[in-house]
């Protein structure tokens, strides 16, 4: 019987939970698709979709129909929780079809995306911290990385070699457990 508490619940704020994620995704679309162009360096059609296991407005019987199934697995099997952003490269699901260098941009321009949506939310342009952004990146879409992030006020690491076009205001180095700082 709490259960069903409980369902209502999670029915009505799930429902307002998809509504908000579906408005961002719409949202970062386009910044998406830009940052990607930025990065690789050409224009490719980037989709982005919000997947759910239910039709909006029908989460509470999308509950109560596996209801069962989650007594027995002991897990709340419908939900946001479960719902996924399929991303399409090419008119193609980037998770299988993509390489992992259209991977690393696709991650990438999802990123920029997303700090560029929350810069316009907030009036201004937040840190950017990118951990090991260039492995796995050829050095064209090393350069595109880099002019895309050209305005944008940055934190790097990189774990190799920095791109020979790579125009900083400071460069560390870690050496034996310290910090460097580099001319």
């Amino acid at each position: 019987m709490t259960l069903d508490v409980w369902d209502e619940k999670l029915a009505d704020i799930g429902e307002q939970v998809v509504a908000a994620r579906q408005n961002l995704l719409a949202n970062l679309a386009e910044k998406a698709a830009t940052a990607y162009q930025e990065i690789a360096l050409r224009e490719i059609p980037i989709n982005l979709t919000y997947q759910s296991m239910w039709q909006p407005g029908e989460l509470k019987k999308a509950l109560h129909h596996a209801r069962q199934e989650d007594l027995r697995r002991g897990v709340t099997t419908v939900g946001p929780h479960r719902d996924d952003v399929l991303v399409l490269l090419n008119g193609k699901p980037a998770r299988t079809h993509a390489s992992q260098g259209e991977q690393r941009s696709l991650a990438l321009a999802l990123r920029l995306a997303a700090h560029r949506e929350l810069g316009e939310a907030a009036g201004q342009s937040p840190l950017l911290l990118l951990d090991d952004v260039f492995s796995e990146l050829d050095p064209d879409r090393s350069r595109g990385v880099l002019s895309a992030l050209r305005s944008e006020q940055t934190f790097l690491t990189a774990a190799g070699a920095l791109p020979s076009s790579l125009n900083y205001n400071a460069r560390f180095r870690v050496q034996d457990h310290q910090i460097v700082r580099e001319v």
